[in-house]
């Protein structure tokens, strides 16, 4: 996200900003006053250690990130069902403590973090060379995936925890690189505002034309610090013969 005018409207309006970095570990953005981690400009920043994550666990797990002293004791003890001395309860709180074998698994795989964030740089980088020699986002059947801040000096300027491409016909598509072997995934298929828990909300189809025709044509492809150029040679030509024959 462009976090310099959120921070501006914040500040403007005495709000408090909640970073969701759950796909963004690591990511970097050039702000005014340098380049800043993602969870590093708001009041708090949340991360997810899904297993499926960049540095995923081995279950369920997350963590809230903050530089406010007092923030942060009130996130401890709301974490602990809203104690601070045992059995005795200050505020209404849960049970959100991280598993202590999670916390064993992440601390192993953190010092990796930095290389597998590097080799998905990388793979994006592929798949964005041998999309353009394809001729396919030339030709307006496939949209590659922005790199904002790729040169403004940010080394990790996209984590790319998914690589998300728009594409015409992308419900056949999918088929078509199903029946290849080549997994895929949506996120995701349905707008918030057309979710049916936010139907009381009053907005139909039509409202949100910008992310209606976004969850029609998104598209993610296999990407990890262990996929080869050939395997990303083969998803790219596989597309090309879906569109071209």
């Amino acid at each position: 996200a462009d976090m310099t005018p959120i921070m501006n409207l914040a500040s403007k309006y005495d709000l408090s900003v909640i970073e969701d970095a759950a796909q963004a570990i690591g990511a970097e953005y050039p702000s005014p006053n340098g380049i800043k981690k993602a969870c590093a400009m708001g009041d708090f920043g949340a991360l997810s250690f899904f297993p499926s994550k960049n540095l995923g666990a081995f279950g369920d797990g997350g963590m809230v990130l903050t530089n406010d002293e007092s923030l942060a004791r009130k996130l401890k003890v709301l974490r602990v069902h809203g104690s601070r001395d045992k059995y005795f309860y200050e505020i209404l709180g849960g049970n959100f403590r991280l598993d202590a074998l999670q916390a064993a698994i992440l601390s192993v795989k953190l010092k990796y973090l930095e290389t597998w964030q590097h080799k998905r740089i990388e793979k994006a980088s592929y798949y964005d060379g041998i999309f353009k020699e394809s001729g396919l986002g030339q030709e307006g059947l496939i949209q590659i995936p922005e790199s904002l801040y790729k040169d403004k000096g940010v080394k990790n300027y996209h984590v790319y925890h998914q690589y998300v491409i728009r594409a015409e016909k992308r419900d056949r598509l999918k088929e078509f690189l199903q029946e290849k072997n080549v997994p895929t995934a949506i996120y995701y298929p349905l707008p918030l505002h057309l979710q049916k828990c936010f139907s009381y909300l009053g907005y139909k189809e039509g409202d949100f034309p910008v992310a209606e025709e976004a969850a029609r044509e998104v598209l993610a492809l296999p990407i990890y610090p262990e996929l080869t150029s050939d395997q990303q040679d083969f998803i790219v030509s596989s597309i090309q013969s879906f569109y071209k024959g």
